[in-house]
């Protein structure tokens, strides 16, 4: 491990957790969301309308809980404008102020989304009938938003890995597959959100189902390369994962999480045992941020010695 790990911890807990696993879902619901409608059929549209639903969601509580994390809450709004003029503030050389800006466009494509499938659900609010919105549910417009909507979702699910890699902090900044990581989970937990969710509400076909399922099969095989890969480049630090956090990222992650899933998957049996892998792959995914940021905040450095 290089002799440059110097920065001390942020000690990052639930709040900063839950935002990397909600972001991240919320980005690949989006995605999600948006292949469906683009490319879909007919039957896959209520789905889509669950993702849209789960972006715009996440995207609200993504905010809150980094407000809610913030020293000085009620000056939330310092991160987006310059207090002594009013006029926007972005530090393209900042990660946390390019992270807010991202996550506000993303709320504001998952905004624009939401709007133009409401009216599908059959409601009756006058503001559905009014012509800007009835507008926004056009093909071409519909399909920018998705598409625009689609590269925000990218951004806030793999951001959160880039964050922590800029960190300058062991385990964090050791290894160059922690952005790929995240990216690859958010993919799997946002698959098993809209699973868990349509399976919830009885929304969409088993075909749809089991074109989600397919997807999360990929990603989930992918995540676990990948996390091979994140533990094998750690070099020295990763002796860290010996003791409960090797134990956790192992049986909770590696098994639990992922290995667990892909066997209720691939065995089929319909939307209750979609619903049960989904449950698991969702509680791995929060697994894998809780282990990846708690465990480095409890790690000093001193030269090229690491100290818990």
């Amino acid at each position: 491990m290089s002799d440059t790990f110097f920065t001390a911890s942020p000690h990052w807990e639930w709040y900063i957790i839950l935002y990397f696993f909600i972001g991240g879902i919320a980005g690949g619901c989006f995605l999600l969301a948006a292949l469906l409608q683009v490319f879909g059929r007919p039957e896959d549209r209520p789905v889509a309308r669950l993702g849209y639903y789960a972006a715009l969601g996440g995207a609200g509580a993504s905010g809150l809980l980094l407000t809610l994390d913030l020293p000085r809450p009620e000056r939330f709004w310092h991160m987006l404008l310059q207090s002594h003029t009013g006029l926007p503030m972005f530090k393209a050389w900042s990660p946390m102020s390019v992270g807010v800006w991202g996550l506000l466009g993303f709320g504001g494509f998952a905004f624009l989304a939401t709007l133009a499938v409401l009216e599908e659900e059959g409601l009756s609010w006058s503001v559905l009938r009014r012509g800007p919105v009835r507008w926004l549910a056009r093909t071409g417009p519909a399909t920018a938003i998705a598409t625009l909507g689609s590269l925000f979702g990218l951004f806030l699910a793999g951001y959160t890995g880039v964050v922590l890699a800029v960190t300058n902090r062991p385990i964090w900044a050791d290894s160059s597959f922690i952005g790929l990581l995240f990216l690859v989970s958010a993919a799997s937990t946002s698959a098993a959100c809209l699973m868990l969710l349509a399976a919830w509400r009885r929304r969409g076909d088993i075909q749809t189902l089991e074109t989600l399922a397919r997807f999360d099969r990929r990603m989930l095989l992918f995540e676990l390369i990948v996390l091979a890969l994140f533990v094998g480049s750690l070099g020295p630090v990763a002796r860290v994962l010996a003791g409960w956090w090797g134990a956790l990222l192992l049986v909770g992650v590696a098994g639990a999480g992922i290995v667990l899933p892909l066997a209720l998957e691939h065995r089929g049996g319909g939307p209750a045992r979609l619903a049960r892998a989904s449950a698991l792959v969702l509680a791995g995914g929060l697994l894998l941020r809780t282990v990846v940021i708690l465990s480095s905040n409890g790690i000093h450095v001193t030269g090229t010695s690491v100290v818990q």
